[in-house]
C-alpha cells in the first residue's frame, strides 16, 4: 500500500449520512439476493459478503447448475454480475433512489436469465421501506464512500491478521449488509444459554458463545466510524475490564467496548492499537468465561 494513501481518513456519519442510508440499502438489495439463493451456513453466514481490493462481494452464488457474483467496485463506482458463462453486466453508482437500483438490478439480472424473488423489506433498520417503494433514500457521494471503503479495507486487513491467532471455530472475516459492518466472531465450542425472547435471526447468530470484534462507520450514539468488541453472553465482569489502548471504553448502548478511529488515526503504530484492542478483549472475555484457552489459541502469525 502507498504510503501516501491516507489509512484512516475522517469520516464523521453526520458527512455522509444520507449517502450511508442510502449505500446501506444498496448493500441490502445484494445481499438479499445471496441470502435467497445461497445454501443455510451456521450463524447466517451464507447471507455475508466479503471485501475486495475494490468494493465488496458476494462471492459466487448458485443458479441451477449455473454459477454468478455480484460485485461493488467503488473505484470505478459501478456493481458487476459476471457469470460463470463469462457474460458481463454492470449499472453505474451514481445518486439514485434505492427503487431504482432495485429495479436496474433485477432487470440487468434477468437479462441473464437470472431471476430471483427476493423478500424486499429491509432488515435491522428502523421504518423500513420495501426497496421498490424506497424513493427516500437517494444520495451517492463518491467521494465519502472512497473514504468508506479505505477505512473497511484496513479493517479487513487487521481483522484477518487478528484471526490468525485461533484454532477453535472462527468466523471469515465478513460484511453483515444488515448491520452495515465488518466482523470477525470466536467461539469457546460451547452452547450459549438460549434467547427465548430474541428474534429468528438472533437466535440462530447467538447460539453459541462468542468473542466478536468488528468495524463500522458509526451507529447508535457513536457518530463516527470505530472499531467494536464484545461478548455473548457477556461474562460478568467485563464492562470492568481494563483493555487497551486507553482510549478505548465500555459503550453500555451498544453493550461491548469502542475504540474509534480517529484514536487509531493518532496511535504511533495504528495497526498496533487495533491489533491490541481486540486481542485483550477477547483475553477479558476468554478468562472471565473460562474458555479453554490452552486448546483454542496459537500464536498469532506474523
Amino acid at each position: 500500500m502507498s504510503p501516501e494513501i491516507d489509512r484512516w481518513p475522517e469520516l464523521p456519519v453526520s458527512a455522509w449520512k444520507a449517502t450511508y442510508d442510502t449505500l446501506h440499502m444498496w448493500t441490502q438489495v445484494v445481499g438479499k439476493v445471496r441470502l435467497k439463493l445461497t445454501p443455510y451456513v451456521n450463524h447466517w453466514w451464507e447471507a455475508a459478503l466479503y471485501v475486495t481490493p475494490r468494493g465488496l462481494t458476494t462471492s459466487p452464488i448458485p443458479w441451477g447448475a449455473r454459477s454468478f457474483e455480484i460485485a461493488f467496485d467503488f473505484t470505478d463506482h459501478e456493481l458487476e454480475v459476471e457469470t460463470d458463462d463469462g457474460k458481463r453486466r454492470s449499472m453505474k453508482l451514481a445518486p439514485r433512489s434505492v427503487a431504482a437500483f432495485h429495479a436496474e438490478l433485477m432487470a440487468l439480472l434477468g437479462s441473464l436469465g437470472i431471476d430471483p424473488k427476493i423478500d424486499t423489506e429491509p432488515k435491522e433498520v428502523e421504518d423500513p421501506i420495501p426497496f421498490e417503494r424506497d424513493h427516500v433514500h437517494a444520495s451517492y457521494d463518491a467521494a465519502a464512500v472512497a473514504k468508506w471503503f479505505r477505512l473497511t479495507l484496513n479493517a479487513d486487513r487487521l481483522l484477518k491478521e487478528f484471526r490468525t491467532g485461533f484454532l477453535g471455530k472462527c468466523s471469515p472475516v465478513h460484511f453483515f449488509w444488515g448491520s452495515f459492518d465488518l466482523c470477525v466472531t470466536r467461539f469457546s465450542g460451547r452452547p450459549a444459554p438460549p434467547r427465548p425472547e430474541a428474534d429468528h435471526i438472533t437466535r440462530l447468530a447467538y447460539s453459541h458463545e462468542v468473542s466478536s470484534c468488528g468495524f463500522w462507520p458509526g451507529s447508535g450514539n457513536v457518530g463516527e466510524p470505530a472499531f467494536y468488541a464484545y461478548a455473548a453472553p457477556q461474562p460478568p465482569g467485563l464492562e470492568a475490564a481494563r483493555v487497551r489502548p486507553a482510549e478505548a471504553f465500555y459503550n453500555p448502548p451498544t453493550q461491548g467496548f469502542i475504540l474509534r478511529c480517529r484514536d487509531v488515526s493518532r496511535a504511533p503504530d495504528p495497526d498496533a492499537a487495533v491489533l491490541d484492542f481486540c486481542q485483550s478483549v477477547y483475553d477479558a472475555t476468554a478468562d472471565l468465561a473460562r474458555w479453554d484457552r490452552a486448546a483454542l489459541e496459537r500464536r498469532r502469525a506474523g
